[in-house]
């Protein structure tokens, strides 16, 4: 069994977000490429964006600091620390309102 703080995980990648030039940090906590499903912790400074793309599969997104706003479509939802937002599957893009950090959930569809 493994186990992992993710309250440690947020302020590192919050902290080396906030450092860099493109304002992310993320590194994949479960699965990868060979697994069906994948966790990856994604870190944003305020005003950045991930920009638009498509999911590789079923994927919602846990807000775990700051406030997103996950666009698609032509809609948008606003989350904050404890929402879940389920991500549509059309292309989309994630912009940090503030200094921000959530789980990103895929469960690839092949």
């Amino acid at each position: 069994m493994q186990k992992l703080s993710l309250e440690a995980l947020v302020r590192r990648h919050v902290t080396r977000a906030s450092e860099t030039d493109p304002g992310r940090s993320s590194e994949t906590i479960y699965g990868g490429h060979e697994h069906t499903l994948r966790q990856t912790l994604i870190a944003l400074r305020g005003a950045t964006e991930m920009s638009e793309h498509e999911s590789p599969g079923e994927a919602t997104v846990l807000v775990l600091q700051g406030r997103i706003r996950l666009h698609a479509g032509g809609a948008s939802w606003d989350g904050m620390p404890g929402d879940l937002l389920i991500v549509p599957p059309d292309r989309h893009s994630v912009e940090a309102l503030e200094d921000a950090a959530f789980l990103l959930t895929v469960a690839k569809t092949e």
